[in-house]
């Protein structure tokens, strides 16, 4: 039996980069893959947090399957910790022998916003000039979206501003974008003028009016994967085309999605599977909003866990 290949944080990132990630999540989709059939994960609580187990043996190339063992401390950001972290373990799918071990943590900052973008990016290319970024949140999930936003788009649309509206406005975020406090009347007028508003804080309730948004905005929510925590207002999911990774993943996790049900503002009907807008067998309305809710799924891990793999060494 041969030692797993260990891959620590830098290992990963420098291995497969935000648009190999991309590409990899959307090559797995065209060709096939269907998330509806993926496992479900657990949450298992403890003391300090919960677990997040995370298996999956759904990939591209049915070569491997895994699972993402992930910490949710909510106690950490105050010792200085993550909130989050995670290791990912990788198995042959026919001998189930341990392959290799991916810094989880690094995995997922990377398969996020490559989820995020792979899902929205039919529509931002469908048209054309400088986009204006707003962001919620300055963490790594904030700072990972706005680079692969600038990476898979690029050469096709560029990122004319990036704005990050942030509780504190003590902190700068590290690509060096402008900071607004978050509900200030500066704030509105970002989010106003946004054509692309990602949300990635831990915001239990909705972080704009949804009147702000545009009607050829696109809305990315990855924040929460908890169905009675939103960071989007029920009016939005009203007026937008709601694409979700999977309809029943999101009818048990995405507390976007289930409180705009439970409110009237959202049918289930409504509801697109990302699938099917990667592929080309929808293409939402250009007029109205675009909101893709995420809430992080098995199979995304295990994709790009895979190409993380190919490229290694």
């Amino acid at each position: 039996m041969n030692a797993p290949l260990i891959l620590d944080a830098d290992a990963v990132r420098a291995a497969c980069s935000p648009v190999d990630a991309v590409e990899a999540i959307t090559a797995a989709l065209v060709s096939g893959l269907d998330p509806a059939a993926d496992l479900p994960r657990h949450a298992v609580p403890v003391r300090a947090g919960q677990f997040l187990l995370m298996p999956s043996e759904g990939s591209r190339s049915g070569a491997h399957v895994g699972i993402k063992v992930a910490t949710v401390a909510p106690g950490n950001p105050a010792r200085g910790l993550p909130r989050i972290q995670a290791s990912y373990l990788l198995f042959d799918a026919d001998s189930l022998n341990l392959v290799a071990v991916l810094d989880g943590t690094a995995l997922t900052t990377l398969r996020t916003p490559a989820v995020s973008v792979a899902a929205v990016r039919p529509r931002l290319l469908a048209a054309s000039g400088p986009l204006r970024l707003a962001v919620f949140g300055a963490g790594p999930q904030a700072h990972g979206h706005v680079a692969t936003l600038a990476a898979a788009l690029t050469p096709h649309r560029s990122l004319a501003t990036v704005t990050h509206l942030v509780r504190d406005t003590r902190v700068q975020p590290a690509d060096g974008a402008d900071v607004v406090a978050l509900n200030s009347p500066q704030a509105d007028d970002v989010v106003r003028a946004a054509d692309v508003i990602v949300c990635a804080t831990s915001a239990r309730t909705p972080l704009f009016d949804a009147d702000l948004v545009l009607d050829t905005a696109v809305v990315i929510a990855v924040g929460s994967h908890e169905p009675d925590a939103r960071e989007v207002p029920a009016a939005l999911c009203a007026r937008a085309t709601v694409v979700v990774e999977d309809v029943a993943t999101a009818l048990r996790e995405a507390g976007d999605v289930c409180l705009a049900l439970h409110e009237g503002t959202l049918q289930t009907q409504e509801l697109v599977p990302m699938r099917d807008v990667v592929t080309g067998h929808t293409s939402p309305a250009s007029d109205r909003p675009l909101l893709f809710k995420s809430v992080g799924m098995s199979w995304q891990d295990l994709v790009t866990a895979e190409a993380v793999l190919s490229r290694a060494g």
